[in-house]
């Protein structure tokens, strides 16, 4: 019994660890704004249990990931951008499945989908 507990823990344990090594590496989106604006992003994404960290890589810089969190593979993460001389949030939620990544992003009443693909794993 105490043999079949412990294979069970190791099976549980495992299985965590690679739904949350799921998400790390390098993920490249390219995509159209709600304004028809052609974007590429890069995603640079880090887990730790439950914790997501990183940055974002764009035509406007970078930004370091804020709020990062995942579960399983769902993942939720903002970053603040600065255009004009404003600072504004775009918030993230989206879910892994192998090596896409889709995520829907919203910033003030805009909200629009992208499909990030993996370039690398780290």
């Amino acid at each position: 019994m105490r043999t079949l507990l412990t294979a069970v823990t190791l099976m549980v344990g495992c299985a965590l660890m690679l739904c949350a090594a799921g998400v790390d590496g390098v993920w490249k989106a390219d995509y159209t704004t709600p304004d028809g604006t052609a974007r590429q992003s890069t995603f640079h994404l880090k887990s730790d249990g439950a914790k997501l960290t990183g940055k974002v890589v764009g035509q406007t810089g970078e930004a370091e990931i804020k709020d990062g969190a995942i579960k399983g593979d769902d993942l939720t993460f903002s970053v603040t951008r600065s255009f004009n001389g404003q600072d504004f949030t775009l918030k993230y939620a989206g879910k892994v499945a192998g090596d896409e990544l889709k995520l829907k992003v919203s910033f003030n009443e805009n909200e629009f989908e992208i499909l990030a693909k993996r370039q690398a794993t780290p």
